[in-house]
């Protein structure tokens, strides 16, 4: 080893060792390498849907489970629920997020209406609508059935067949949105003013018991 790095040397080179540190600077130089690494993007930057919201999506309200939050992300499931079209979950995110109530819950309950529960929930709408018009029903053209393997077909059919009902649809859309909404939020706040009731007496019965 000596010979080999006087021989280095001879040919006017450093010695080896010296040779071996200058070729590794990541130790002495790590923290400029450091520094030109670009930050990642935060609060949904370069993610459109989520940087729409910003900030906003740090509210503990949208995550946490406390009454507020989760009756009112129901009850704007249940509102969004029976929007036209497949905007249900949008809709949801577009009415939680600025009132700050549990979103995931908001999103999971316009899953009430599916390819099973949408055509009787329209028809309740339908009539709904013309009662507060007073238009007749007449002759209501029937809805398309619904089939997996044409689903495209199926909600093209859909979307034909709501138009077809007109105006006492969208009358009765908007009504029974929003009865379906004040009805979700009482249930949830009465629900669980119960369950935290019972829970108390629960905890006070047993230290008497002790």
């Amino acid at each position: 080893m000596q010979g080999l790095e006087r021989t280095f040397r001879a040919r006017g080179g450093t010695s080896i060792h010296a040779g071996l540190r200058r070729a590794a600077p990541g130790r002495r130089h790590a923290p400029q390498v450091l520094q030109e690494v670009p930050a990642q993007p935060r609060d949904g930057q370069g993610q459109p849907l989520l940087g729409l919201f910003g900030d906003w999506l740090h509210h503990p309200n949208l995550w946490h489970l406390n009454r507020h939050s989760v009756s009112g992300g129901v009850a704007i499931g249940l509102f969004s629920g029976l929007v036209p079209g497949p905007l249900q979950m949008i809709t949801a995110a577009l009415i939680a997020v600025p009132l700050r109530v549990n979103l995931p819950v908001a999103l999971a309950t316009t899953l009430y209406t599916n390819p099973f529960t949408i055509v009787p929930l329209y028809l309740v709408a339908y009539q709904i609508g013309t009662l507060i018009t007073g238009t007749s029903a007449g002759a209501m053209v029937a809805p398309p059935d619904f089939s997996l393997r044409e689903l495209p077909a199926w909600m093209a059919a859909m979307g034909e067949w709501t138009l077809s009902l007109g105006k006492p649809l969208a009358i009765g859309l908007v009504v029974l949105a929003l009865s379906l909404a004040v009805l979700g939020y009482v249930a949830v706040q009465v629900g669980w003013r119960l369950y935290v009731v019972q829970a108390w007496r629960r905890r006070r019965r047993d230290r008497t018991q002790r």
